[in-house]
This record gives structure tokens, C-alpha cells and sequence, in this order.
């Protein structure tokens, strides 16, 4: 896996721990499922982009991580995942020290790339 680009990792080495280490296992599996993806900050956060689309975003808050879709119709899909980690109609709010699983944040992309 290489290296975000310089203004993505100037996020994740300003962002506390644990959140840091939360983000950047996240980083990692969403690259896992989408290797094609480009990096960049977008809405201050790091943003996964595919054919010009963003596909998801990750960013550190005080008491949660969120994973953001970059769709308000992705989440209404899976309210048993809003149910378990709460959130928005537009963010998961992850515990801040238990990154996404693998096979959830694919469920996620998927559904974000069938919206176009």
C-alpha cells in the first residue's frame, strides 16, 4: 500500500491516538476494496475517490470516527449498522478505538458505487 498523498497524511499525523490508529486501519481496508482509489481532503477530511467520485470519507472526532458515504441514501440501506455504531442519516459514528470491519465498509462502497 503506498503512502497517502502529502496533504492526507498531514491529517493523520495531526490526529490524536487513538483515533490516528482507528483511521488508518480503516484507510487501509478501504483501499483493500477499492486499490484504484485516489486520496485527497475533501469537507476537511480524507476522501477515497474512483472515476471522479467520492465513494467514502473518514475523519477523527473527539469521541467517534466517522465514516461518511458521500450519499444520504447509502445509510438508510442498513439501519441495523446505524442501530449498532449510531450516527446521521449521513455518517456511521465509529468507536473511536474499533475501526470499520473489512466485509462492512465493502457492504458500504457498494452500495455507494450502485447509486452512480
Amino acid at each position: 500500500m503506498s503512502a497517502p498523498p502529502r496533504a492526507v497524511a498531514a491529517y493523520y499525523k495531526k490526529t490524536p491516538s487513538p483515533q490516528r490508529e482507528t483511521l488508518l486501519a480503516m484507510r487501509e481496508r478501504i483501499l483493500q476494496v477499492i486499490p484504484d482509489a485516489t486520496e485527497c481532503i475533501k469537507y476537511q477530511m480524507p476522501t477515497f475517490v474512483v472515476d471522479g467520485t467520492p465513494l467514502c470519507g473518514i475523519m477523527a472526532h473527539t469521541r467517534h470516527v466517522g465514516y461518511y458515504p458521500y450519499s444520504g441514501q447509502v445509510l438508510s440501506q442498513f439501519p441495523d449498522l446505524v442501530d449498532r455504531y449510531g450516527g446521521t442519516p449521513s455518517a456511521l459514528h465509529v468507536p473511536i478505538d474499533k475501526p470499520l470491519p473489512k466485509t462492512t465498509i465493502a457492504k458500504l462502497i457498494r452500495a455507494r458505487r450502485a447509486l452512480g
